[in-house]
Parts: structure tokens; C-alpha cells; sequence
């Protein structure tokens, strides 16, 4: 394939971000908050993209009260392309959607499937990754994924097993195929893993080519190639009664199961461009600036004693004292205090509170 590729974005914008509540509600998921900026996380995933993606080539896809914030947030999106699912049913059908939709426009074109909701450090290092990604995408008949070495034993991350052998080299950078995917492991499989140097952090951002992702679905992911079809000719005709069938009949299943961890030939490629899928509280630690005593602080916060805290208190005086790895929340309607090594529970929280009646909170 001659020339560059023509590289298309899709900006999955669904999901609430229960992890971070009680910042993050229904209405005002966490892909829509300035959590490590000034700027929403998702205004962060489209501004990365400058200058390798023209805005007529980027996509999202959300449900419909999502898309109206998107419109909002990203007046300068094409409306076209703000594709709205008739309801949230997991990534594997938002993302047949999403690529179904660039098929139709082009079936050779490539689809890079990114995250709203996660941090890029360096994000000129990760849009030189991008692009060879896409020429990789575009010249093989693979998917590609981006793979993030392991800093520590992590169980809250699925990971990537590859070998170095049969790498290819495509826009200047390698790529390794992927042997299996592997879900979160426990923390003694996780050490193996770290200890291995085989293993990756699954970034969960995808590459390919559109006509390659539907020859893919219909040999690996044979369930789901005929949703495909229905939702192509949903498209086609413009037909949203169509398209609210194929969403009332399809799986709902992450891309991950229905397809990535079935597929032959998959390539993955090192994300070393300072990721975080900025997943729980805990994770701004590492984010946010700390005070002398490593207490990471959105307001004012006066500590004695107190070290290894995350606190947003934002306009307001937090005092600390003799408390440690605590994670204290304060949005006016409600006050978190958890671990910092619990904060993945903060989603039972949620589903206590859906169990009282408690929806203002939700």
C-alpha cells in the first residue's frame, strides 16, 4: 500500500465511571470531568489527535445523552460523525457500529479505537506510535493493539502475552504478535507475568483496517459477523428502527471477548507514551501534584502527620491529621473516605445505593 494511510479516530465516549464517584454520575461521567487537567478527559483524547487526524476524520460514539454533551464539548465535530448507539451494550457493539460506519465510507480506511477517559503524557511520542500503528494496520492483515510495559505486579489490568519472535518492522517501529490475552490476574500470576518480560498491560486502544475487522468478525467472531450485516444495512438505509433492532438482539460483550481474544495474527506494538487509564482515585497519586508529605491535593489541604493521601476538596480547607493511603472526596452532596488500596470497591458503594432507592446519588 502506497502513501499514507487513511486513518480515522473513534472516541468510545460511553460509560459512567463508577470508580470515580462521587465526582462521576450518570449525567457527569468521568470522560466529561477535568480530572488531570483544566480540560475534560475527553477534550484531552480529541486535542491528542491534532494534527494526525483531521476533525472530518474523527469519530465517537456514545448513547444519546452523551453524544448531546459531545456536541457541546466538540461543536467543531462533524455531526455525522457523533454516531449515537440506540443504547450503551458494551464496546463490541458500539465498536461494530463505529467501524461499520467508516466502512461504508471506506472499507480500506484504518480505525483507531481510543479511550476517552485515559491519560497520554507525551503526546507527540504517542501520535508518531499512532501512525505507525496505522501503516502496520494498513499494509498487514492484523489487528493492532498497543501494549504498555509493567512497572509493577498490577491485578487491576488484563495483559498481553506476545513473543519477540517473527516482529516486524513497520513505520520505523516494531511489532510483536500476540500469542493470548489475559484477563486480570491474581497478584502471585501477575509477579510471573512482571518477572517474564512477555507480558504487556492492555492498553485497551485498537488499530485496523475496517475490511480487515469484518473479515476478522466473520471467521473468528462468527456470532456477531451477521449484526455486522444487519447493522451495515441499518446504515445504509438510514434506518434507526433498524439499528435499535440490531442493538435490541445483539451480545453484550467488550470488544475484548468478542473478538481480540479469538483472533489469529494480532500485533501488538510498546505504548511508551506515558499511559494511565486513570482508573480509580488512587491513580491521581501519580498524577496530580503532591505536597512534602506526598499528599496529592485538588483545594487546600493543611497536614499534620499525614502523608500518602489523595484529596479533592476543590475551594475548600481539607485538614489532615495522623491519617495515611486514605482517599477523601467532597462534592457537596456526598463525602467519600476510603483506602487507597479499596477505591475499586467504590462501585458497591453504587450498587448499595441503587438498592435503597438512593438515584439522586447515582
Amino acid at each position: 500500500m502506497r502513501g499514507r494511510p487513511e486513518l480515522h479516530a473513534v472516541i468510545m465516549a460511553g460509560g459512567v465511571g463508577t470508580r470515580f464517584w462521587p465526582l462521576s454520575r450518570r449525567k457527569r461521567p468521568k470522560q466529561f470531568l477535568p480530572i488531570t487537567s483544566e480540560r475534560t478527559m475527553f477534550e484531552e483524547t480529541a486535542a491528542r489527535l491534532h494534527p494526525l487526524v483531521p476533525p472530518v476524520r474523527i469519530h465517537t460514539v456514545a448513547d444519546a445523552f452523551q453524544s448531546r454533551t459531545i456536541r457541546r464539548l466538540a461543536p467543531w465535530l462533524p455531526a455525522e460523525n457523533v454516531i449515537v448507539e440506540p443504547r450503551g451494550k458494551n464496546t463490541a457493539p458500539s465498536l461494530i457500529l463505529a467501524t461499520a460506519r467508516v466502512h461504508l465510507r471506506n472499507p480500506e480506511a484504518v480505525v483507531a479505537v481510543l479511550p476517552s477517559d485515559h491519560l497520554i503524557a507525551r503526546p507527540g511520542l504517542f501520535r508518531r506510535r499512532l501512525a505507525a500503528a496505522a501503516e502496520a494496520a494498513a499494509r498487514e492483515d492484523s489487528l493492532v493493539t498497543f501494549g504498555v510495559r509493567p512497572t509493577f505486579p498490577s491485578t487491576g489490568y488484563g495483559y498481553i502475552h506476545f513473543t519477540r519472535r517473527g516482529a516486524k518492522t513497520r513505520g520505523g517501529e516494531m511489532f510483536f504478535p500476540v500469542l493470548e490475552f489475559r484477563e486480570k490476574p491474581d497478584l502471585k500470576t501477575a509477579r510471573r507475568f512482571l518477572r517474564s518480560g512477555a507480558y504487556a498491560w492492555n492498553s485497551g486502544m485498537f488499530v485496523w483496517r475496517a475490511s480487515v475487522f469484518a473479515r476478522k468478525l466473520e471467521r473468528h467472531a462468527p456470532g456477531f459477523f451477521p449484526f455486522w450485516l444487519r447493522m451495515a444495512a441499518a446504515l445504509k438505509s438510514r434506518s434507526r428502527t433498524g439499528l435499535a433492532d440490531v442493538f435490541d438482539d445483539i451480545p453484550a460483550l467488550s470488544i475484548d471477548y468478542a473478538l481480540m481474544e479469538k483472533a489469529e495474527g494480532t500485533l501488538v506494538m510498546e505504548g511508551d507514551f506515558g499511559w494511565s487509564d486513570v482508573g480509580a482515585w488512587s491513580s491521581l497519586a501519580d498524577i496530580w501534584p503532591r505536597d512534602a508529605s506526598d499528599n496529592a491535593v485538588r483545594g487546600e489541604a493543611a497536614a499534620v502527620e499525614a502523608g500518602g493521601n489523595v484529596c479533592y476538596n476543590p475551594g475548600k480547607l481539607t485538614a489532615l491529621v495522623g491519617v495515611s493511603g486514605l482517599v477523601i472526596v467532597e462534592t457537596g452532596d456526598a463525602l467519600l473516605v476510603c483506602r487507597k488500596d479499596r477505591d475499586q470497591d467504590v462501585k458497591k458503594i453504587l450498587e448499595l445505593l441503587g438498592r435503597r432507592g438512593r438515584k439522586q446519588f447515582l
